[in-house]
């Protein structure tokens, strides 16, 4: 599992990557959720954004299936 770091804004909660695998996983209020097959440039730009719950609702919740997993 990829180390989650804390985000804050909408219902974020924490995201970790794992770049071996491009498995993105998001930590909502509602669950957590895995996202396959993320480019390592989308994690820097999520993870970089000035806001990432913006980014992830239009760049990663549109673009991916979402599995949730808690």
């Amino acid at each position: 599992m990829a180390d989650m770091k804390k985000l804050s804004g909408g219902s974020l909660r924490a995201a970790g990557y794992d770049e071996k695998e491009r498995r993105l996983t998001v930590e909502l209020t509602s669950g957590t959720f895995v996202f396959e097959r993320v480019s390592p440039e989308v994690w820097r730009r999520f993870i970089g954004a000035s806001s990432p719950w913006s980014f992830f609702r239009d760049n990663i919740e549109e673009e991916y299936v979402g599995k949730r997993v808690r």
